[in-house]
């Protein structure tokens, strides 16, 4: 499945909402889509990992991370689960570490900025919730793509 999110946009007019750019692409995969899984954290990727190892059935997981700067959600070996696992794709409102591994898996990876610091773990956070930034709304079941030049949501697969 090739994705180009400028001919998505030119087919699809009216019918997507496109992101403010804000993402640095760090994944092995630089265009991915698929159905919107989300979680909305702060500070602690508890539910990252739990969500990254169950079934990804080619689906995005789209992490709410409160657009924090000041430690990691998403490392190497979350990333890891996450092809092992059939994710397509992890988009991080937040940072990421171990990025140059990363860049060596077949994972699309998007996140504000990278992070050494890991998270903290206690379990707090809420999956399966719209969760809003970049001017745009992720709805569980709804469809997001991404490649080089952005990020686009639409409410049905427009593949």
């Amino acid at each position: 499945m090739t994705i180009q999110t400028a001919d998505l946009c030119d087919a699809n007019e009216g019918r997507v909402r496109i992101v403010t750019p804000m993402f640095r692409s760090y994944g092995g995969r630089k265009a991915f889509g698929g159905v919107i899984t989300t979680l909305k954290v702060f500070e602690d990727n508890s539910l990252v990992r739990s969500a990254l190892e169950s079934p990804g059935e080619g689906r995005v997981l789209v992490v709410d991370g409160g657009g924090s700067l000041r430690c990691a959600l998403v490392g190497d070996q979350l990333a890891v689960l996450g092809v092992n696992n059939g994710w397509a794709g992890v988009i991080v409102y937040g940072c990421i570490r171990d990025s140059k591994a990363i860049g060596t898996m077949d994972l699309g990876v998007l996140a504000l900025a990278t992070h050494p610091l890991k998270s903290i773990k206690k379990g707090v956070g809420d999956r399966d919730l719209a969760v809003s930034f970049g001017g745009v709304t992720f709805t569980p079941g709804h469809f997001v793509y991404a490649d080089e030049d952005g990020v686009i949501v639409a409410e049905q697969a427009l593949m």
